[in-house]
This record gives structure tokens, C-alpha cells and sequence, in this order.
């Protein structure tokens, strides 16, 4: 690994240096295990811990096949399904693995008694598999998580509704939590070259599933003027919502638990922020009933931040916490985009309030390749930017997943995997400096 971390750090190598470098027969992954599915039987979702099944392993190099590349991790991230992974919930990865192993003699590689896990990396190609002309080792690259295999034709007008379509490092094996990671080529995207290793690490997944979401026609279809309300606004997911809706002018409505998050929000530029903790809005009454009560409430206050107006979008992903309070509070005509269901799957709501008012429900899951590509390229642009709160170390994995499961970070947390140090991989020191408080904003909380 010290070969391929010299050629990557000298800048002066060659794609005929990258592909003549030796390749290492193993390499350093954060995984679960199989035989540990079990572990945490009988536990709340909140009492397990990631800590204790997250391991630090050396794994074998995986065969690299057509269409394919092998890249060099210079940084990842964790992200939502991480943590999902971790606890195995809401069922154990490895049924994905083994579902996908059935597929052809080449998925097979990825039934594994160990899953390496990660959906988000930043570094460098090394090799690229029969039938890859578009990257060449030593390109510098960031990966989108979206596996496609693209043989039924479901899936040539939006690649998203590929039957065989999956999330890399989640449904899928030899994911961006390691020093090396396995991707399809279509994953690739250029770096950022104003962004470190970590920063251009962390938007990947989050970034683009807000794009599809919000942004994108296949999600709500955002135009100037609207007001969109944005659970969650200073996190992982809500912090790009926030940002691509005040860059396609509209109006975030954002929702946060702490004058904090509020703070974040308010330097992003968003003037409405609701603090739901400070506001005492209590959606539930009792886990099985809901408080509509609270849903006019919560209009209410919404109406006094907008002049009068109600949501014209809602930007859902707690799920079931929210769900009632978010068909309610949107507009007539309106739209709920829905991800994720982090504090439950099970959504409640009055369908009165959809049905009679014209409301419609999107689902919305992560992003096409030319989705990911767009949400990348504004990231390019400078026109968004990464929300990277705090960095750990490959073997710290456990504790940044541990971190997120209990909402203890803020944007979100990166993790360097070959990079030796923080601040490495910038290129383009010009651009950088024009929005350098912009890129650290969620490191100055």
C-alpha cells in the first residue's frame, strides 16, 4: 500500500505508473460478519452498537471483472445504511449478498461471510476492467453508490427502476469504508479538485439523493418561489436540501432540535428555522396515536415564517415521527417526497388530508447516474458545498457509525482510509480560497 499512497502523493505519476504499480493481495476493511447477525437479538434499536460489530480486518483483493474498477480510498464516509448495516437492521446485509451472489458466476464474489461496507469515497483508480474507456488508472475520482446492471429495458429511462438495481457497499460488497474498493465504472465521477480527500468524500450519497429528491423531475421537481419544508435541516441529508433549495431559489422552511442546528441553517442563508425541541411539538401522543392537534400547531408556525403560506414541498426522511405532520401541513396540490424513514417504516396519516386536497406522495431513492453526475458537478462548481463536521480514522470507524446512530454529529462525519492526515488532495488552491468558509462551516459548530 505504501507504493500506490507514494504514487498518489507525488502528483507526477503517470496512468502508465498507476497501472504498472503492484497491486497488494489484501487489504484493510471495515466489515460485519456473518456469523455475528445475531449479536444484538433482543435490543432496542438505540442499545446496539455499532462499536462492537464493526471490525477492522485485512481482506483478500477481489477479482476485478468487465465494466469494473478497482480504486485506491483515499477517504469515505458514514452514511445512514452504515449505521443500518451495523445493527443489522432492518435485516441483516448479508441476505442482500446472498440474493445478489445468485445473480451470475461473477456476483458470486460477493457472497462473502464478511460484508465490507461504505458507500462514499474519494482517491484514485488503479485498474479498470475489460470494456472501461472512460477511466484510466490515476484518474482522481469520487464514487456515486447506485449498482446497475441495466439488462431488462426497466431501467434505460431511469436507471433507478433497474430490477437489478442496488446500493454499493450496502446491497452490495467491497464498498468505500476500506483502503481499496471495488465499483462499476458508471459509478465514477471527477474529484472536486478544490475539495481534500475527505471533503470530496462526504457529499456523494447524501448529496445526490437530495438532488433526486428535491431537484430532480423524478423527485419533487423544485421551482423558484417554493417553500420547502426540510426535516433534519442542518444534517447529513437536510444540509444539501437546504442548500440546493436556496440555490434554485426557493424558500427551506428548516426544521432542527437545537439553537445550534438552527445556527447552521441560519449561516447557510435559510431566515425560516423552526427548533421542533424548543417549540415542543409533540406529533404522538402515544405510540399509537397521533396528535393532530400538533399538526395544526405546526402550520400554524409554519404560516407566520412564509407570510401566510403553506408548504409547497415537503422534504421527509424521519418518517414515521413526521409523516402525519407533513401530509397535513403541505399545500394543496402539494408534494411529500419521502426517503429513508430513519425513526420508523410504518407511516400514519389522515388520508382525508391528501386525498380531498390533491396532494401527492413521491418515493424517492438515492439517484440515476445523470442525477449523481448533476449533484456532483454543482459540487464542482463551488454551488454546494460538503458538510463535513468532524474526520475519524479508518480504525475509529466504529465510533464515527456509533456517533450517527445517536445523532451526535452534525452534516456529516468522514473517514480517512489511506490519506495519512486531513487536508490532502487539493488541487485548485484558487477556487478553494473563494469559498473556503463556506467549505468549513460545519467544522467551525
Amino acid at each position: 500500500m505504501k507504493d500506490i499512497l507514494d504514487a498518489i502523493q507525488s502528483q507526477s505519476a503517470t496512468a502508465a505508473d498507476f497501472a504498472n504499480l503492484p497491486l497488494p493481495d489484501s487489504y484493510r476493511a471495515i466489515t460485519v460478519h456473518k456469523d455475528e447477525a445475531e449479536m444484538f437479538a433482543g435490543l432496542t434499536t438505540r442499545e446496539k452498537d455499532p462499536r462492537k460489530s464493526l471490525h477492522l480486518d485485512h481482506v483478500p483483493l477481489p477479482e476485478l471483472g468487465p465494466g469494473e474498477a478497482l480504486v485506491a480510498v483515499m477517504a469515505s464516509s458514514v452514511n445512514y445504511n452504515s449505521v443500518w448495516t451495523s445493527i443489522f437492521e432492518p435485516v441483516s446485509t448479508f441476505s442482500f449478498l446472498e440474493r445478489y451472489g445468485r445473480l451470475s458466476e461473477l456476483t458470486k464474489r460477493h457472497d462473502l461471510p464478511y460484508h465490507v461496507i461504505g458507500s462514499d469515497l474519494a482517491g484514485v483508480v488503479l485498474r479498470t476492467g475489460p470494456g472501461v474507456n472512460a477511466w484510466n488508472p490515476g484518474d482522481e475520482v469520487v464514487a456515486h453508490c447506485l449498482s446497475v446492471e441495466l439488462e431488462s429495458s426497466d431501467g434505460h429511462n431511469d436507471t433507478m427502476l433497474d430490477p437489478e438495481q442496488r446500493i454499493w457497499g450496502f446491497e452490495t460488497n467491497f464498498g468505500g469504508l476500506a483502503e481499496i474498493a471495488l465499483v462499476k465504472s458508471n459509478q465514477l465521477m471527477p474529484k472536486p479538485d478544490h475539495l481534500s480527500w475527505e471533503e470530496a468524500a462526504s457529499p456523494g450519497l447524501v448529496n445526490s439523493t437530495a438532488y433526486r429528491q428535491l431537484v430532480s423531475n423524478n423527485g419533487a421537481g423544485m421551482k423558484q418561489g417554493d417553500n420547502v419544508l426540510i426535516w433534519g435541516a442542518s444534517g447529513g441529508l437536510g444540509s444539501y436540501a437546504t442548500q440546493f433549495a436556496l440555490a434554485g431559489g426557493a424558500n427551506p422552511i428548516c426544521v432542527v432540535s437545537s439553537p445550534e442546528k438552527a445556527d447552521i441553517c441560519r449561516s447557510m442563508g435559510a431566515t425560516a428555522v423552526i427548533d421542533r425541541n424548543a417549540e415542543g411539538y409533540k406529533f404522538w401522543k402515544d405510540e399509537n396515536t397521533q396528535d393532530p392537534r400538533e399538526w395544526k400547531r405546526f402550520g400554524a408556525k409554519i404560516r407566520e415564517l412564509t407570510g401566510g403560506e403553506d408548504i409547497d414541498i415537503v422534504f421527509e426522511h424521519p418518517g414515521r415521527e413526521t409523516f402525519g405532520a407533513s401530509v397535513y401541513v403541505t399545500r394543496k396540490g402539494g408534494t411529500i417526497t419521502t426517503c429513508a424513514s430513519t425513526s420508523g417504516y410504518m407511516h400514519q396519516y389522515d388520508n382525508r388530508y391528501l386525498w380531498m386536497s390533491l396532494k401527492r406522495i413521491v418515493g424517492s431513492h438515492f439517484a440515476n447516474y445523470r442525477e449523481a453526475w448533476e449533484a456532483n458537478r454543482l459540487i464542482a462548481k463551488g454551488k454546494i458545498h460538503p458538510t463535513l463536521s468532524k474526520v475519524y480514522s479508518l480504525e475509529e470507524t466504529g465510533q464515527a457509525a456509533y456517533d450517527v446512530h445517536r445523532n451526535l454529529h452534525q452534516g456529516k462525519v468522514g473517514v480517512l482510509a489511506l490519506a495519512p492526515e486531513e487536508g490532502l488532495g487539493i488541487r485548485n488552491h484558487e477556487m478553494r480560497a473563494q469559498h473556503i468558509d463556506a467549505i468549513n462551516r460545519f467544522r467551525n459548530v
